[in-house]
């Protein structure tokens, strides 16, 4: 007979595996669950395991390089990452680390630039 895994063993696998995603984008509690619209007490309950998170703020957190596949299972997904040369790695860590209205003000200037450029 499968062992199946209770909802107590899955609640605290999810959220550690949440905030081992979380730290290795060196974010904060209150950066991270801002990225998923939520405040930063909701983020410690989901790495808690004392709440779950909704579909939107999975696919937010995913937006930013958290591996969805890892923190629902475990099983870690092959990353296009390795397909980026060090100088675009270099950049994505550097955005990674920057605060939501830095990246917010990067994203506009991208969207300003003409067409032929992008």
């Amino acid at each position: 007979m499968t062992d199946v895994p209770t909802e107590l063993s899955f609640s605290s696998a999810f959220g550690g595996r949440l905030r081992a995603e979380r730290v290795k984008l060196q974010l904060t509690q209150q950066d991270f669950g801002a990225v998923g619209g939520v405040a930063a007490n909701a983020q410690g309950n989901y790495e808690s395991g004392d709440r779950h998170p909704k579909s939107d703020y999975l696919v937010a957190i995913e937006r930013i390089g958290v591996d969805l596949l890892y923190v629902l299972t475990g099983e870690i997904a092959c990353s296009k990452l390795y397909s980026l040369s060090a100088e675009e790695r270099e950049i994505l860590k550097n955005y990674r680390k920057l605060k939501n209205s830095d990246r917010n003000a990067i994203s506009a200037i991208l969207s300003s630039l003409p067409s032929s450029l992008k």
